[in-house]
């Protein structure tokens, strides 16, 4: 009977304690990757691709910037809005925010966004000016028609002039479904890689 007893023991030791040990392993995985954020602006899917490549080497929290007042389904229409926009300095109200208690949480920010106009859309700038990222890393990543990033990182540099920018991430919009090796190369270059 002890026998049985003592094999029953050493039955459960053996097989309770690795399930604790990997449970606690994902429970610390999950802290690590929970101070880093994704935001992204993506009319069409080629930002949100780049975003999704990101997440899934470096985990985190994904974010879309989206605007209160949606871009026309037409291209030329959203590059009229865009225009606009930009010229009058126009900062459109976001569909949905984080609130400035839970930013601080964050300590890297994986900024993306199209380039319209050789910078960020307009709804990015809204975005970046709710928030102190004094203290915190901002990396930027874009995607574009063949002209590379433009001013976007100027941009950001200035609307958050006490954060470490890092260098950004820029592929031709049409080139991102091939993409994700160049952002693994690209996160690995700035040690983001997990």
């Amino acid at each position: 009977m002890k026998i049985i007893l003592v094999l029953a023991v050493m039955c459960v030791v053996m097989f309770v304690v690795p399930i604790r040990i990997g449970e606690g392993n994902q429970t610390e995985s999950s802290d690590n990757t929970s101070k880093i954020l994704i935001a992204y602006f993506s009319r069409t899917n080629n930002t949100k691709t780049i975003a999704e490549y990101i997440h899934s080497f470096v985990g985190g929290n994904m974010f879309h910037v989206a605007t209160k007042r949606p871009y026309p389904a037409d291209y030329n229409e959203t590059l009229q809005m865009g225009r606009a926009e930009r010229d009058n300095d126009e900062r459109p109200e976001l569909a949905a925010d984080i609130s400035p208690e839970d930013m601080k949480q964050y300590d890297v920010i994986f900024v993306g966004h199209p380039i319209w106009f050789g910078t960020m859309p307009m709804a990015m700038f809204t975005f970046l000016e709710q928030y102190d990222l004094s203290g915190k890393t901002v990396v930027p990543f874009c995607t574009h028609g063949r002209g590379g990033p433009g001013r976007s990182v100027s941009d950001i540099t200035n609307l958050c002039p006490n954060a470490t920018i890092l260098q950004g991430f820029a592929v031709e919009g049409n080139s991102v479904n091939q993409a994700q090796n160049d952002v693994a190369d690209w996160l690995r270059q700035i040690g983001y890689i997990r």
